[in-house]
């Protein structure tokens, strides 16, 4: 009984999930880099400057490190992403469309399963 009460839980949990991606929402912490730092920063990289430079000038605006000043990591991994976008834009929604789909698909349970 109990396993049974687990997996009802376990599929409200994904069920709840899937709707949330459907309205755009998503866990998880949000991003340190803003739209207005990333436009300062590809800003200024097209005047010619590295991101090295630019970075002691970005301020995080919300969050547990409000005030400070992101990563040069995290300055890189929000170019990357931006590209990543612009290259193939709709990828990411496909992706998690075709996530919630399995997810809610139905899968033969493989020791009922007989070889032939």
């Amino acid at each position: 009984m109990a396993e049974t009460e687990r997996e009802n839980i376990r599929e409200s949990t994904l069920e709840g999930l899937d709707t949330a991606v459907r309205k755009g929402k998503h866990d998880g912490r949000p991003p340190v880099i803003t739209d207005e730092m990333l436009h300062t920063v590809l800003r200024r990289r097209a005047n010619g400057e590295s991101i090295e430079p630019v970075q002691p000038g970005l301020i995080i605006p919300t969050g547990k490190r409000k005030g400070q000043n992101p990563s040069v990591a995290s300055v890189y991994r929000a170019l990357a992403e931006r590209a990543k976008r612009e290259t193939y834009p709709g990828a990411v929604e496909a992706a998690h469309a075709d996530f919630a789909a399995l997810r809610l698909a139905k899968f033969p349970d493989p020791t009922s399963l007989t070889l032939t």
